[in-house]
């Protein structure tokens, strides 16, 4: 049995799925806005409404708590929730420190509760052939990923564009490539509220050669959800606005001959065909969904788990150091 607390735009979407699911059982819709909740309870039929999270997490049926509400709000709800005994899964961002986000881990490690943190993308099942893609050497080795999640869209005023748009890309590179960065550069501004930067530019390094790079802005003519991986035998390209040929895959890449007479045969470039391989594409939030409820009825360890929060939020943490200081690289955990 479940309880839902933010009902917003993305939490109705949360709530249309856990009311759905067999084996799930909507006890609590839970907000601070009354016409939403009433709204949401005609569409979802939870069993009980509440203002007060205290409601629901007092309730012993509650078995697992799903957090859909601002970033801010978080880690309180979060600590609520696991001082209570209760399962956990929260959007993302985790929290806004990786103070909080340890907190919260150590918390649910003491009291074994399952703590899962909505990276969306990594249930993505393009993003899974793209890990299949990498893991079995079919790419070669991965030389640089770039994103871009750009929209001219719903201006934040309580997060940048930063902490709302890029924890999804930092999730799914690394994710993608298994790793962490030693040190990451961002730089961005603020063109319509000032402290709040409209549009991010954050470099990632890895330090054996491989970059990752997130552009992120809701200022921007194009809406865009685009993941580029460069690989030394083969690139790919996930479109997530594409309706059907979401996954691209090109045979393209340039060789270092040592056997030349001129800068040409030193470089040569490889044009190969272009591969749309056929993915099966199921709604990733019904999937991430899914996947939350068998770890709290088998006692799973998520694969977005706390551990997987943290790493993100302290990606996140030092690249606010480095919009602060113009741009300089900041190393991770310092």
């Amino acid at each position: 049995m479940v309880g839902l607390v933010g009902v917003g735009g993305w939490g109705k979407n949360l709530a249309r799925n856990y009311s759905q699911m067999p084996g799930a059982r909507l006890k609590y819709l839970c907000d601070l806005d009354e016409d939403k909740l009433s709204h949401s309870q005609q569409q979802f039929q939870a069993e009980k409404t509440t203002t007060d999270f205290s409601d629901l997490v007092a309730d012993p049926e509650v078995e697992a708590v799903i957090i859909a509400t601002t970033g801010p709000t978080h880690y309180k709800l979060c600590k609520m929730a696991l001082e209570a005994g209760k399962d956990v899964y929260v959007e993302k961002p985790f929290v806004l420190s990786v103070a909080e986000g340890q907190e919260l881990l150590d918390m649910a490690d003491k009291a074994k509760r399952v703590l899962m943190v909505g990276h969306l993308l990594e249930y993505h099942p393009v993003v899974e052939k793209l890990k299949e893609l990498i893991d079995s050497g079919e790419l070669g080795t991965v030389r640089y990923i770039y994103s871009q999640r750009l929209n001219l869209g719903t201006v934040r005023a309580d997060e940048n564009a930063l902490w709302n748009f890029a924890p999804h890309d930092i999730s799914v590179i690394l994710y993608l490539l298994g790793v962490d960065p030693s040190d990451v550069s961002a730089r961005g501004q603020s063109y319509l509220r000032q402290g709040v930067e409209d549009v991010v530019f954050l470099a990632l390094n890895f330090g054996d050669k491989a970059m990752g790079h997130v552009h992120v802005s809701w200022l921007d003519p194009h809406k865009t959800r685009r993941i580029t991986i460069v690989g030394s035998k083969r690139m790919a390209v996930f479109d997530d606005l594409e309706p059907n040929e979401k996954l691209k895959i090109y045979d393209k890449g340039a060789e270092v001959s040592m056997d030349y007479d001129s800068f040409a045969e030193y470089v040569g470039l490889r044009f190969g065909d272009i591969v749309l391989p056929y993915i099966r594409v199921g709604e990733p939030l019904r999937i991430e969904c899914e996947h939350f409820l068998r770890c709290v009825r088998n006692r799973e360890t998520p694969r977005s788990d706390g551990r997987d929060g943290l790493r993100v939020i302290s990606v996140l943490e030092a690249a606010d150091r480095s919009l602060e200081q113009n741009g300089a690289p900041v190393r991770i955990g310092d």
